[in-house]
């Protein structure tokens, strides 16, 4: 299958009558999204509709305050943003909030990330907005949930890694807690809910009714614990740090080769008894102290002292292409510079073109989903703050005049 930067996108270049910016992809096509979302799991959820067609409605301070996340030109910002449109409304005011429930009974999808709270304050909840346009679907992620007893604790990604129990298998034994190097209960609650909001938009199909998906970063987070979560609640067994050796596959981890390091991957007695061969120490295989699954945990760091004393001995490139061959899962471990220059990523076209309205011509991460007919790529750059104001405000029906009078008042 042809890579999103060669393929032939000449389709996906066509607008949407009711759109002025050019379509990521034809697989959302014909859905309105209003995002209200800041910081990073509110955009990074509609990141994912906007990159594959949904025509996406960025909702904007009509002052130009400090973005959460960086200044527009930032890689941050333009990471997020881009395929979308930007309206200015001050929705503390009555016409600006006026115009956001009118412009609300257009939208098939409302994406927020605010406390539980303030949507509630502002008049744009879901049971408010819902009364008007019942086929609305209406997503909320929080730090903890809509309610319990933390709701209106304010949320952060590393704040729901410690809560979630992340920090405290991440990292060397004693160590003490690691967070890990991303993002990653943000992003996950993201794209939890976008799927929720493509769940939601199935079965909507059948009933004809939106309804209100919810999910948090806390909730992202335990989930996300998978079967480390699955050890405790059916066994008992409340995992702990394990540094870079896998907790339950050894030898799984980290070791050292004449010029670096590379990872291993050694699961169950087939791939043992191939890691055994290319190590050639085919009496690992009968030693009562490696020869089962149990006997190599309990021996796990004398078989690694083992294992580093023969692969310190050759290349990383050359270890990897013994295993390869011999079927035995093992990697490089990169830098991000190196990441972006592997030739597989590169084949993948991972990394994308765009010309920003800041920065000029650069590159993006683009998704990480193949389509056969209706691929995504990154059509338009972040939008300047309002640029689509007067088009949007028009296509609800606003007079010039009532856009001028908008605009005097600083409602937009």
């Amino acid at each position: 299958m042809p890579t999103p930067s060669n393929q032939n996108i000449d389709n996906q270049s066509e607008q949407d009558q009711t759109s002025a910016a050019p379509m990521a992809s034809l697989a959302l096509k014909g859905l309105r999204v209003l995002d209200l979302t800041r910081v990073r799991s509110g955009p990074t959820c509609v990141r994912q509709l906007a990159d594959w067609g949904a025509d996406v409605i960025k909702i904007e301070a009509p002052v130009d305050t400090a973005q959460l996340g960086g200044p527009r030109s930032g890689a941050d910002f333009q990471n997020l943003h881009r395929n979308k449109r930007s309206l200015t409304l001050d929705l503390k005011s009555d016409a600006g909030a006026a115009t956001f429930r009118k412009l609300a009974d257009t939208a098939d999808i409302i994406v927020e990330n605010f406390r539980p709270a303030v949507k509630k304050r502002l008049g744009i909840d879901y049971d408010t907005l819902s009364v008007t346009n019942p086929r609305l679907i209406y997503a909320s992620i929080s730090g903890f949930g809509q309610d319990g007893p933390m709701a209106d604790r304010p949320g952060f990604d590393q704040i729901a890694q410690g809560m979630g129990g992340l920090m405290s298998i991440t990292g060397e034994p004693g160590a003490g807690p690691m967070r890990v190097g991303i993002p990653i209960a943000d992003l996950c609650a993201g794209l939890f809910a976008a799927q929720g909001i493509l769940i939601a938009l199935f079965e909507r199909s059948h009933s004809g009714k939106g309804q209100w998906v919810q999910t948090s970063l806390l909730q992202a987070q335990v989930f996300m614990l998978d079967f480390q979560a699955a050890r405790f609640l059916m066994d008992g067994d409340v995992p702990k740090q394990a540094g870079n050796n896998h907790p339950t596959s050894i030898p799984t981890g980290v070791f050292k080769t004449s010029d670096g390091y590379m990872n291993l991957a050694v699961t169950g007695n087939n791939i043992w008894a191939k890691f055994c061969n290319v190590m050639d120490r085919p009496d690992w295989s009968e030693n009562p102290h490696y020869a089962t699954a149990p006997a190599r945990s309990e021996h796990r760091d004398a078989l690694g002292a083992e294992i580093d004393a023969i692969t310190s001995q050759r290349t990383t490139a050359d270890w990897i292409d013994l295993f390869t061959t011999a079927g035995v899962p093992a990697g490089e471990i990169n830098d991000i510079g190196q990441v972006f220059a592997n030739p597989q990523v590169r084949h993948l076209g991972l990394a994308q073109k765009y010309t920003s309205q800041e920065r000029g011509e650069t590159e993006l991460v683009g998704q990480p989903i193949l389509m056969s007919r209706t691929p995504s790529h990154i059509a338009a750059p972040p939008p300047k703050a309002g640029q689509h104001s007067e088009d949007l405000l028009t296509e609800i029906g606003l007079s010039k005049e009532e856009i001028a009078a908008m605009k005097a008042s600083g409602a937009t």
